[in-house]
């Protein structure tokens, strides 16, 4: 690849990651939320309860920034974390019936950010972007970077 495409690629990666998360954030803002809470609540809802390190891998964020998200969701009653019986040092972190609901409403949210982001491209493009999104994810995942992976 040349460094033209390359920039222009680049580029296109970086404009649509802080438009989409200044999207995201001006749509969950109404519900109180921060940016990152949101992809908390909804992993909670997808998986069930999780010990807090999990999420944080599910996430893709560090220890520190699942603690202050999980601080602030209970503290709201979001959520709640109860120590884990098999390791007293670990939490488990569970939707409240507060928590889920709110997830109901990211869920509409996540739909019409969705839609707003496709907008006007062919629906068979749009069905192959998640598989697209993921392999580009994986090849910079810091965890497999200089790894050969291809």
């Amino acid at each position: 690849m040349d460094f033209a495409q390359a920039d222009a690629l680049n580029q296109a990666i970086r404009l649509l990651s802080l438009r989409h998360r200044a999207r995201a954030a001006a749509l969950i803002a109404p519900l109180g939320l921060h940016p990152g809470q949101e992809a908390l609540l909804l992993e909670l809802a997808r998986t069930g309860p999780r010990i807090q390190a999990q999420l944080g891998e599910a996430l893709g964020v560090e220890p520190p920034s699942v603690t202050l998200m999980a601080r602030k969701l209970e503290a709201s009653g979001h959520i709640r974390r109860t120590q884990a019986p098999s390791d007293k040092r670990a939490s488990i972190v569970e939707l409240t019936d507060s928590g889920r609901e709110l997830a109901e409403q990211i869920k509409e949210l996540w739909r019409k950010l969705g839609e707003e982001t496709v907008a006007g491209i062919a629906e068979a493009t749009v069905a192959g972007l998640p598989r697209v999104l993921a392999a580009m994810t994986a090849n910079v995942d810091p965890r497999r970077v200089g790894r050969g992976v291809s």
